[in-house]
């Protein structure tokens, strides 16, 4: 336990100091004391600028300098950060929820915090630090105390981890051209172990509208209709064979498309 420091990740601002704090945050919160049960009002705590959605910062530089590279395992950081804490938020924030979810979706969050570790380690190697560029919380603010069970599902590892693996598959293309080894190996092995990620997602959806009596592919397609007016907008060309790995029906990935097309 990290001494002077709250009980719950989620409220840390120092982002080394939040990773060194979640597995007593999740061991706490199972145990049910009352901050690792916190959720923030506003947003989860921060060590540097956050700019609103629709301002834009610099221009980015390519991959072939050591800005560019930096610039994207930054962003790529926040992607991360944003995952561990969402994951952590919906330990939480479900408690009914079956045990070995429970336990699953401690795993998640504890490794979603290696993999913005990787990118936090890489970004020193290139020589620039954590908090060198402003930062958006768009991830986190596609999802609500209202979200079901289900919703969240949806939203965290249905679209959002799945629109990452689509662009984990066209990043990795990208930087084969490029001279990037350490910022190639970092996005490969991210989107190596994503696909586990959103397998995780793509079970309990299917497990759990069965056991409410709902058809896993129609429901998909009518939630994502439902819950599209709050989730952030990803025009990433949707990969089928990825999407297949991590648990996606033919029908659902058919509806992931005619739904982006209308974005």
């Amino acid at each position: 336990m990290i001494e002077n420091a709250h009980t719950n990740a989620l409220l840390i601002c120092d982002v080394r100091k939040k990773i060194e704090a979640l597995p007593d945050s999740l061991q706490r919160a199972w145990k049910n004391e009352p901050e690792a049960l916190q959720i923030p009002v506003v947003a989860p705590g921060r060590d540097l600028l956050v700019l609103d959605k629709g301002k834009r910062s610099s221009t980015k530089k390519g991959f072939s300098s050591a800005e560019g590279q930096a610039r994207l395992l930054h962003d790529l950081a926040n992607i991360e950060l944003q995952a561990m804490e969402l994951c952590y938020r919906s330990y939480i924030e479900y408690p009914q929820a079956p045990q070995e979810f429970r336990e699953q979706m401690a795993d998640l969050a504890l490794a979603e915090s290696k993999h913005l570790e990787l990118c936090l380690n890489q970004l020193e190697l290139l020589g620039f630090k954590w908090g060198d560029w402003p930062v958006y919380l768009s991830l986190w603010k596609a999802v609500s105390v209202e979200d079901s069970l289900l919703d969240r599902l949806l939203i965290v590892h249905r679209y959002l981890e799945a629109s990452g693996l689509d662009a984990g598959v066209s990043l990795l293309k990208k930087l084969a051209q490029a001279k990037a080894p350490g910022l190639e190996k970092v996005v490969r092995k991210i989107t190596e172990e994503e696909v586990g990620h959103v397998a995780f997602g793509s079970y309990w959806y299917q497990k759990i509208c069965k056991q409410q009596k709902l058809d896993p592919d129609q429901d998909f397609k009518n939630r994502m209709l439902n819950l599209s007016a709050q989730l952030p907008k990803r025009f990433e060309v949707i990969d089928f064979e990825i999407r297949k790995k991590a648990g996606f029906t033919d029908l659902e990935i058919q509806a992931a498309r005619e739904i982006q097309s209308r974005f």
